[in-house]
């Protein structure tokens, strides 16, 4: 065991490194800020009315980039489904960005029942929104989850899940949880 005051330092360095790369934590790139540093976020809904991000302003926000061609994005929808069923009343807003054509969309949202709303825009320009949002990869499925004050508390590249939920959303809810 080594008793060089550095080498613990570097073994905490490469720790944190690996986390990064595994999802884990978010990197400096994904770091929080507020949203209102970011270009406004102005997409159409499925039913063709442009929709703001601050109509959901003060409410936690789930914001996830995703498209029908996506597997992950299959796999990750029907819990968020129930997130947004589950939590809503508690001030859970989902909002989901559909990276794809708006009918392929609206058949997704008709098969899952999908309770939020659902914007799109085109995959060509979806790819500079991602970047804008802090996804320099372009990945899908893709989450950022907003506090009620507008800033950005959390980034994650993959399939959301409820251990992700439990950490980073629902601290931020209202009391009374189950």
């Amino acid at each position: 065991m080594s008793t060089h005051p550095h080498a613990s330092k570097g073994a905490w360095m490469l720790l944190a490194g690996w986390l990064v790369l595994m999802g884990v934590f978010p990197t400096l790139a994904q770091a929080a800020t507020d949203a209102s540093e970011l270009p406004r976020l102005v997409l159409p809904d499925l039913q063709d009315r442009n929709r703001h991000l601050l109509e959901w302003c003060g409410k936690v926000i789930l914001l996830n980039f995703w498209a029908t061609w996506c597997g992950p994005c299959q796999i990750e929808l029907p819990h968020l489904v129930e997130y947004q069923r589950r939590y809503g009343r508690h001030g859970l807003q989902v909002i989901g960005v559909g990276l794809d054509r708006p009918d392929k969309l609206e058949n997704v949202v008709r098969t899952l029942d999908i309770p939020y709303p659902v914007l799109h825009i085109s995959s060509r320009q979806g790819g500079r929104l991602l970047r804008q949002w802090g996804n320099s990869q372009g990945v899908l499925p893709y989450t950022v989850v907003i506090d009620r004050s507008g800033s950005i508390v959390f980034t994650h590249i993959g399939v959301f899940d409820d251990e992700a939920f439990e950490f980073f959303v629902k601290p931020l809810l209202s009391t009374g949880l189950e």
